[in-house]
């Protein structure tokens, strides 16, 4: 197996996993910066507010793009192990 081969497997298993965090990371931050917002504004300065619906929005990002984020990771690693024997000739 050559550096360029295992470069680009690396480079693609990275963008993957970008890919797949993305979304949940997106939601879990843009619920955060809402809630702290609406803690400066009305002067709450409850530390566990974020908790329940920075959970809620995962859970629900999860519901919706969970099967994509699936078939993504699947479709990667069927490519893998089909190539084993390609990998394992260089």
């Amino acid at each position: 197996m050559t550096v360029e081969a295992i470069s680009e497997i690396t480079s693609r298993a990275l963008y993957l996993i970008i890919q797949a965090a993305l979304p949940i990371l997106l939601v879990s931050l843009s619920i955060g910066l809402i809630v702290s917002i609406f803690q400066t504004v009305t002067s709450i300065q409850e530390q566990t507010l974020t908790f329940i619906p920075k959970i809620l929005g995962i859970f629900l990002t999860l519901m919706l793009l969970g099967s994509w984020i699936l078939n993504i990771i699947i479709e990667f690693m069927t490519e893998l192990w089909m190539n084993i024997p390609n990998y394992v000739k260089s």
